[in-house]
């Protein structure tokens, strides 16, 4: 079984997820990390989207757990929508939901604004997004400076390109949710399938990059997942 992570951090993660025996990947999608030399003002969330839906079609991955951190929760769904047969449950880690027809601006109230003023309008690259300071999600210490040099911008168009969810095959695989409690701000997202009875739901006491902070606590959860 594989256990596949979205917006993932595989150095962190990697070791305590292997421990339970699982076969474990982390892609990058286009445009972002070790990705970055492929930027371009095109990429959008079905850009993304076919990043995961490639990958688990050429690995011929099936059966797995599909994990979304964050803007992951789009693109987790999205690869849903496509190839719902190889997914065994998706979660959606401190993730946001997306709905039918909306972009993810229209399901976050405010973000639109907020990513206006980190444009690199000043730089001639209007489409991008500045990354946000980690010390902002929980990270402290030594992470910081690791996580300060590989922090990428983010293309504009994945977060206003409407989700098409459509697919009946897709709304029956299995979906839980992991509520990073700390993390404030997200947890009116939390709250739309905190009793929801087709979501299994979780909490975890951290703050919103919780595959930095608690690593091993995160994966000893995920296991209990599979």
């Amino acid at each position: 079984m594989g256990l596949g992570m979205v917006d993932g951090v595989g150095k962190k993660m990697s070791p305590y997820l292997r421990k339970y025996g699982h076969e474990v990947y982390f892609p990058t999608l286009t445009g972002l990390g070790e990705k970055s030399h492929l930027i371009s003002k095109n990429i959008s969330l079905d850009t993304h989207i076919q990043d995961i839906s490639q990958l688990i079609y050429y690995q011929d991955l099936k059966n797995i757990i599909l994990v979304g951190h964050s803007y992951g929760g789009a693109v987790i769904r999205g690869v849903a929508e496509i190839i719902p047969r190889r997914i065994k449950r998706l979660v959606f880690l401190g993730a946001c939901i997306p709905e039918n027809n909306k972009t993810i601006f229209d399901i976050l109230p405010g973000l639109e604004e907020i990513f206006k003023k980190r444009l690199f309008d000043e730089k001639g690259k209007g489409w991008l997004v500045a990354p946000y300071e980690p010390e902002i999600w929980g990270v402290k210490n030594s992470d910081l400076k690791w996580m300060k040099e590989r922090l990428t911008p983010m293309p504009w168009h994945t977060h206003d390109q409407p989700i098409q969810i459509k697919n009946p095959e897709a709304r029956m695989i299995s979906k839980s949710y992991i509520s990073c409690t700390k993390y404030k701000e997200s947890q009116f997202i939390a709250k739309k399938v905190k009793s929801n009875k087709e979501w299994d739901y979780h909490e975890i006491d951290t703050g919103h990059d919780a595959m930095i902070t608690v690593p091993e606590e995160l994966a000893s959860l995920l296991n209990t997942l599979v």
